[in-house]
């Protein structure tokens, strides 16, 4: 395991409170495997045989499901740091539910499932620990999935913008910033054909509710998405999910 990719864990919840002496303990333990990806690549896709988890080391990837149609519908957007894989690891299914693509040139660590879900058998001090962490990575994914689940309750485009925008504000702290999903992928997230999302967006810039440039966003009237996302999800407890 190379230096530099031990220091990109630093930022992974997986390895959280773990030392680098530590990491290459717990890594000399696991032997993961180190694969490189050009963008739009298929890194896995369904039914194929599931070996292992991921961590992305450099670049992004994106978890999606596909329907009998064809239609893509993503699930979520893994960054640097970010873990897939590892819902399917302690279901002990043998085989891809998801698609993942390389959103970009990516590195991806590639961790064996058995050796993480199983007692380890070298008795490694730290597997304890990362354990713990992958039950907080379990428990934040489930809640990710309660509001993705919350996405589809809202009727309207604009309500689902609302909620989106509202999440994101909270993931940030403040009312500007970088979108992390491109156009067409906030399309899919959300369940939405793109050029419906683009007039959408571009009413609620000229009503002056927010304003954007490329990725960048200004949310302008926070008032008004909350009671949109509320109004037309008809859940009075949505929001609470975001504050």
């Amino acid at each position: 395991m190379k230096k530099k990719w031990l220091e990109e864990l630093d930022n992974c919840q997986l390895f959280q409170d773990m030392d680098q002496a530590s990491l290459m303990e717990i890594m000399t333990c696991l032997k993961p495997e180190i694969c490189t990806y050009m963008k739009n690549d298929v890194v896995a896709s369904p039914g194929t045989l599931f070996t292992s988890v991921g961590v992305v080391l450099k670049g992004s990837v994106t978890v999606s499901r596909v329907n009998n149609e064809g239609d893509r519908y993503i699930l979520y957007v893994c960054e640097q740091g970010g873990i897939f894989g590892v819902l399917t690891a302690f279901a002990g299914i043998k085989s891809w539910t998801t698609l993942v693509t390389a959103r970009t040139d990516c590195t991806i660590m590639n961790l064996p499932a058995d050796k993480i879900v199983k007692r380890c058998t070298n008795e490694c001090s730290y597997h304890a620990q990362l354990i713990t962490n992958i039950m907080m990575v379990i428990s934040k994914k489930a809640l990710d999935a309660h509001t993705k689940v919350d996405y589809l309750t809202i009727k309207s485009i604009r309500g689902k913008i609302g909620a989106y925008l509202l999440e994101q504000y909270k993931r940030y702290g403040t009312t500007t910033f970088m979108m992390p999903l491109k156009r067409h992928e906030l399309a899919d997230f959300l369940n939405t054909a793109r050029p419906s999302l683009s007039r959408e967006l571009a009413k609620l810039k000229e009503e002056g509710i927010i304003d954007y440039h490329r990725n960048s966003m200004r949310l302008k009237n926070l008032e008004y998405l909350e009671m949109m996302a509320e109004k037309e999800s008809g859940l009075s407890g949505l929001i609470s999910n975001f504050y």
